[in-house]
């Protein structure tokens, strides 16, 4: 897996745990705050899209995870 797959791979994983413990309907439920860290993550997302500077993509490339090379 390259940098960019793994950055969306846990943030899809922390949006989702997020929602299940955050929607009062959920089983889950734990509080309504988790859903203000699904936000938190959206937003890195969005702002991941315009600067390409993710601290989570930062520490893979440190790892040695390959880099997705662009066109």
């Amino acid at each position: 897996m390259t940098v960019d797959r793994l950055i969306r791979v846990f943030a899809g994983s922390f949006i989702l745990i997020s929602l299940a413990l955050g929607a009062p309907a959920s089983p889950l439920f734990v509080s309504e705050w988790w859903l203000a860290f699904t936000a938190f993550v959206g937003l890195n997302l969005f702002q991941f899209g315009f600067t390409d500077v993710c601290p989570l993509g930062i520490v893979l490339k440190k790892l040695g995870v390959p880099v997705t090379k662009r066109a």
